[in-house]
């Protein structure tokens, strides 16, 4: 289906976002980052427990979310396929890390900054971020 004369593959688009959103569970997991996450957010395991029962709309929100990045990496791809005549999944990885360079680490790194947060956790968050678009890219540049 064409989307602003670009053709998006949305079972792509799909599958990319459930690719971030597997990425989510490994690294923010108890045995990967998840333990010194909890400790540098300052939260205990006593209110993930009150918390467990907003975790499927916290869950479906994260998934619309995800949706948004893949389809906006999609684009951006696409215009980047269109431009440079790089390979599909070459284009994919290079996509994600500069939407990551460019956008979502300044942007947690202002917060981190003006937020007085704690740079490990910086760290923690981010990469997540770059983690996840990264798997989307090659989810994109593979099936996209």
């Amino acid at each position: 289906m064409k989307d602003g004369g670009i053709e998006v593959n949305y079972l792509a688009v799909l599958v990319a976002s459930v690719a971030s959103m597997v990425v989510g569970f490994i690294w923010y997991h108890p045995a990967v980052l998840g333990k010194p996450w909890m400790a540098l957010s300052g939260r205990t395991q006593a209110d993930l427990e009150k918390e467990k029962k907003e975790m499927p709309k916290v869950y479906g929100i994260s998934y619309v979310l995800s949706l948004i990045t893949a389809y906006v990496l999609f684009h951006v791809m696409t215009l980047s396929l269109n431009f440079f005549n790089y390979a599909p999944l070459m284009t994919g990885l290079t996509s994600a890390f500069w939407m990551w360079l460019g956008f979502m680490m300044p942007v947690q790194a202002a917060g981190t900054l003006f937020g007085d947060k704690k740079w490990k956790l910086f760290g923690i968050n981010t990469g997540y971020q770059l983690a996840s678009l990264l798997a989307m890219g090659l989810v994109l540049g593979y099936l996209g």
